[in-house]
């Protein structure tokens, strides 16, 4: 690839070196389907993060990305190898793209593509990653054979993220993230109707399904659903995990080729009653069976009373200033604004109390919380604070 003198190129490649005339050869080893191919050309350097790791940005944005991300891929991606076997694509490094990245990231082997939404700068969204870098193995290392199968694609991709996160951040922590991944899912459902044929499992692909002629892929939204329902599998029944799927090397899934979630095994989740093979697969709606999130619980409750005190008619301020939210973790914060949402629009004035309460929510530049903040703003009509949502559009 031959770009202009000053630019650079990158691709999702095992290799790459610069020649001449300002030419970057590629080589990628591992045999990969088109959708994984990507390549970006820009105004972009780079920096080491880890052994095996570095991010690459545009220069006004490349020691903000190495301060976050520096020792924190490696950490991942053993994690990730212990569970589910050797990271086979070399290296794993990481392009900060533009705003109007419309994607949380997409999982180009060798070089996932992200927003840059994820450079909070406490490092508060880092384990977004962890869901990126475990397409490593479910995904990019195996995948669906058709977009119709999509779900074997992001269902086990989730299950795997669940599994490394639980390993760094412990259950608590993990089931807190789930929890607000399920209200992403209900409030999906709720906009769209369980029963839109997009929300089940296998997604039927045909011209006018979708509202245009061809989708390349199914869109996110009930992506959510897949994951729910792969992380019920243990606790329901027999399911090998990831060896059963990875053992037989780089190649394409079917629903009923190499998953080998038997539906005769006795003790398979399949015999369930209610959670029968053909219902799973196509049939839309709320799952069947949800992973249980009550080590959470210690996260969640807290969170959950004191959305309750803001929605009093009666704000009672005495208990809501004894409750200190300074030590919560982004995605403590994140599940108490969705409480907050879904309660909305408020008893009049609580809104405002709320933001002159807590500015570490209502001024934060981090983008989940932002996003939800916005949200709430809209619901509860706060006039004063529409500047802000017109300011997130914008840089976003």
């Amino acid at each position: 690839v031959q770009v202009p003198e000053g630019f650079t190129a990158v691709m999702s490649a095992t290799s790459w070196e610069k020649q001449k005339d300002n030419t970057f050869v590629f080589k990628m080893s591992q045999p990969i389907p088109s959708y994984l191919i990507a390549l970006a050309v820009g105004d972009i350097v780079s920096a080491d993060v880890g052994p095996r790791s570095r991010v690459w940005a545009e220069p006004c944005l490349i020691e903000a990305a190495r301060k976050e991300y520096d020792g924190v891929i490696e950490e991942f991606l053993a994690v990730g190898e212990r569970l589910f076997g050797p990271y086979v694509w070399g290296r794993y490094d990481i392009l900060f793209m533009p705003p109007s990245f419309p994607f949380g990231g997409m999982e180009n082997p060798c070089l996932t593509f992200v927003t840059p939404c994820l450079l909070a700068g406490d490092r508060s969204l880092v384990d977004v990653i962890i869901h990126e870098i475990s397409h490593s193995w479910f995904g990019n290392l195996v995948t669906n054979a058709t977009w119709g199968e999509f779900w074997l694609n992001e269902g086990f991709t989730m299950y795997a993220q669940r599994r490394i996160s639980t390993e760094i951040y412990g259950s608590a922590y993990t089931c807190l993230e789930a929890a607000t991944g399920r209200a992403l899912l209900r409030q999906h459902m709720d906009n769209t109707g369980e029963d839109h044929p997009l929300n089940k499992l296998r997604v039927v692909i045909e011209p006018g399904l979708w509202g245009v002629p061809v989708l390349p892929q199914p869109a996110g939204g009930s992506g959510g659903r897949r994951g729910a329902v792969l992380c019920s599998l243990p606790s329901l029944g027999r399911f090998g995990g990831a060896g059963d799927i990875l053992g037989e090397g780089t190649g394409c899934l079917g629903s009923h080729a190499r998953c080998r979630v038997h539906k005769t095994h006795p003790s398979s989740p399949f015999l369930t009653a209610g959670f029968e093979f053909d219902r799973w697969l196509n049939t839309p709606g709320w799952p069947p069976y949800l992973p249980d999130l009550s080590p959470g619980e210690q996260l969640m409750k807290p969170a959950d009373e004191l959305a309750e005190l803001w929605a009093a008619d009666g704000l009672n301020m005495e208990v809501i200033e004894a409750v200190d939210i300074t030590a919560w973790r982004t995605y403590q914060l994140v599940y108490f604004l969705d409480q907050v949402l879904q309660k909305s629009p408020l008893p009049e004035g609580n809104v405002e109390r709320l933001s002159k309460m807590y500015p570490k929510i209502s001024k934060a530049q981090n983008a989940e919380l932002r996003l939800r903040w916005c949200q709430i703003v809209l619901k509860n009509n706060l006039e004063a604070e529409y500047s802000k949502v017109k300011d997130f559009l914008h840089s976003q």
